[in-house]
């Protein structure tokens, strides 16, 4: 396909593509072709403007050389892939919305004034009825207030505002609708499945093959912190399985064979082997949408406040209405407070700001599960990093590896990757990596692996033992020693990086040395992170002390720990809360999730593991800390933003409120008005906070 560069960063370029037009699912296609393609990070694709944005790391030809080999009808696309993109959607909303203006303004110029008086009492009837149904219940909320507006016009024969109420009424309706729809939507997808690979069992071997291969009754083997990918029936093993991602329940439930798992949850303790029942993706997809649509949890305090206080300001507009005539006996002067109140605007447009702003989030590849969350990071005081990950770079690299059991290097390193590569975590991927760098190809090796979270791994190799992990778990839990006469090498290990030890029969075999390099915008992050409010930045890792303190310095942190087990990372965020402090955990692995799920919000950067994504409350899946910045300056912007909407909406509306009263605003002029500064802040809201913080 050919393009025109429209506009190009340093990781990010915009083409135009040159084609008459595109249909929604070729634009899908195309966005599937290119997220798709390596060094490719995110995609999206403009089929109105024919534009292609695409974010990358290495070399921009790579992207080039993918768009010039692109043809539609080379792309298998899974179709819940196209089924669940949202741009269905958003063509349909956007139809929606045009078509009711349209049809506004064709009833007023084509149909004579008492066919449309017809149709307006028509339309009157849906939200009388609605009024009345809520007032039968014995509550007097919007919904009744509306009706009564609507309800006073037409008995006072006065149709034209009836009839304008009800058109904007509409109007708020399919906007909040749509806002509400692609934002769950958005949010879901980024909460969907994102497996790339799995392990199937195979003539009595395991295969790590692509999960798009993966078919029905295939056996696909789940361990420790891996997201079950496929709804399906346990064939053998035992575990723990989280399903708070669907059942809103944070207590892990017992798996055995026989029993059901379902895509998306995560299996916190033990191994699982999982006969696929569907291998489509779609039904986990419809799963988080139906738990977003209904989990009250998600929604932020001040939604809840502003939902209530909605409700709770109508029997005064009632009451208003009601003194108003008492003292003028006047039903005009009565009806322009009952045409204007505060609750119709501030049920609409709160709702649709925090939407709008976990959009907005989303537009910078971050993944926000609900409006508390946006809450708690406005608020909060105090953040707590992982290091390695999340400070250092996710894609450590294996520097060294220095034997001492005098066997060979390559043997060594194709064994600690034998092990590793059953297991997340980025120094693991590190080893695995290396491995394959210099071609060492594998056989399984060893019988059982059994993963210690924050320890390491071990496992048999010819009935012999083998473990691979951190200093603690190698040299003083599994007691290896060093070999006789190695003591000076071992002494004289490299300061500058990250160890990982390689213990055989009780016998120290190597040190994997792991280069683990700062992130550049580490240092630059954590000084606009202090100037955007946070009070206390603290690190914590399971390295050595001397690692850790020289990250620390590195970084400007304010308080850092080392040798820290994952207990003592979720104890320290429980103290803080404790003393008073909105905490924010931030990490990447398996080790991480209990403190991540402890704390106030909890952070999940990158590829880590799939158990840290799944019980964070935020996913930040760009390769950049700097994006840590721009979710707090969205958190702080929506709270700016809803007290201006209550500041708003409380001044103008008043003030349409004593117009009308003094007779100087008759109320089909305040009821347009009302309805107009409704929906104008609606739209405001829609607008992203970041570009109108900056203006």
């Amino acid at each position: 396909m050919r393009s025109i560069i429209k506009h190009e960063i340093r990781g990010r370029i915009r083409l135009h593509l040159i084609c008459k037009r595109m249909s929604a699912r070729e634009a899908d296609t195309l966005k599937y072709y290119m997220e798709n393609q390596n060094g490719v990070t995110a995609v999206k694709v403009y089929e109105n403007t024919l534009d292609l944005v695409v974010w990358y790391h290495g070399e921009r030809e790579q992207v080039f050389d993918a768009l010039r080999s692109f043809a539609y009808d080379r792309v298998q696309v899974p179709e819940y892939y196209l089924q669940c993109s949202g741009r269905a959607l958003n063509n349909e909303y956007r139809e929606k919305l045009i078509l009711t203006v349209v049809r506004r303004a064709g009833k007023r110029i084509f149909l004579p004034v008492s066919v449309r008086n017809v149709l307006t009492v028509c339309r009157a009837v849906k939200y009388i009825w609605q009024g009345i149904r809520v007032l039968a219940k014995g509550r007097i909320e919007v919904a009744v207030l509306d009706a009564t507006a609507i309800g006073v016009s037409i008995c006072r024969g006065d149709y034209q505002t009836a009839a304008s109420v009800i058109f904007l009424l509409r109007i708020g309706e399919i906007l909040e609708e749509w806002t509400h729809k692609k934002s769950v939507g958005d949010l879901a997808r980024s909460m969907s499945l994102n497996v790339s690979q799995v392990w199937v069992k195979q003539s009595g071997q395991e295969v790590l093959i692509s999960a798009q291969e993966v078919q029905p009754d295939d056996e696909v083997v789940v361990r420790m912190g891996k997201v079950i990918p496929f709804d399906g029936e346990v064939t053998d093993g035992e575990g723990m399985v989280n399903q708070a991602s669907l059942t809103g329940e944070a207590l892990p439930v017992r798996k055995l064979p026989g029993m059901t798992v379902y895509a998306g949850t995560v299996l916190d303790e033990g191994e699982l082997t999982v006969r696929v029942k569907n291998a489509g993706g779609g039904s986990r997809y419809e799963r988080i949408v139906s738990m977003i649509e209904e989990s009250e949890k998600l929604k932020s305090n001040i939604e809840g406040k502003a939902a209530h206080l909605a409700d709770a300001l109508v029997p005064y507009t009632f009451l208003g209405t009601g003194a108003v005539y008492l003292l003028t006996r006047n039903v005009t002067k009565a009806m322009a407070v009952l045409m204007v109140d505060f609750s119709c605007a501030l049920k609409l447009a709160i709702p649709i700001s925090v939407l709008s702003a976990i959009r907005e989030a989303s537009n910078h590849q971050i993944t926000v599960k609900g409006g508390k969350y946006m809450e708690a990071i406005a608020e909060a005081d105090t953040i707590v990093f992982d290091k390695t990950g999340t400070l250092t770079k996710a894609q450590p690299r294996v520097r060294e590896v220095i034997p001492f059991n005098g066997k060979p290097r390559e043997e060594l390193l194709r064994l600690a990757a034998c092990l590793e590569e059953h297991f997340p975590h980025s120094v693991a991927t590190a080893v695995v990596n290396a491995a394959k760098e210099e071609k060492l190809e594998h056989e399984e090796m060893h019988s059982k692996v059994q993963y210690i979270v924050a320890h390491g791994i071990s496992s048999k190799v010819n009935d012999v033992p083998v473990v691979i992990g951190s200093y603690h778990f190698v040299m003083e839990d599994e007691q290896c020693h060093i070999p006789e006469g190695k003591e000076s090498l071992f002494d004289n290990l490299p300061t500058d990086c990250s160890l990982l030890y390689l213990g055989i029969d009780g016998e120290l075999a190597a040190v994997l040395c792991i280069d683990d390099p700062l992130r550049e915008e580490a240092e630059t992050v954590i000084a606009k992170l202090k100037d955007n409010g946070f009070a206390h930045i603290v690190m914590m890792t399971g390295d050595s002390d001397r690692t850790a303190k020289a990250i620390a310095e590195a970084v400007g942190v304010d308080e850092y720990y080392s040798e820290v087990l994952p207990e003592d990372k979720a104890a320290y965020v429980e103290k803080a809360r404790a003393d008073g402090h909105k905490v924010i955990m931030i990490g990447d692995g398996i080790n991480d999730s209990l403190a991540l799920s402890t704390a106030d919000v909890g952070i999940a950067i990158g590829e880590g593991a799939e158990i840290a994504r799944e019980v964070a409350d935020v996913t930040i899946r760009a390769f950049d800390l700097h994006e840590l910045v721009t979710l707090r300056k969205l958190a702080v912007g929506l709270m700016r933003r809803i007290h201006r909407n209550y500041r708003t909406i409380v001044g103008f509306n008043g003030s349409l409120i004593v117009l009308g009263v003094a007779g100087i605003v008759p109320p089909t002029t305040t009821a347009l008005l009302h309805n107009m500064s409704t929906l104008g802040i609606s739209l405001k809201n829609m607008q992203n906070l970041l570009s109108e913080e900056q203006n």
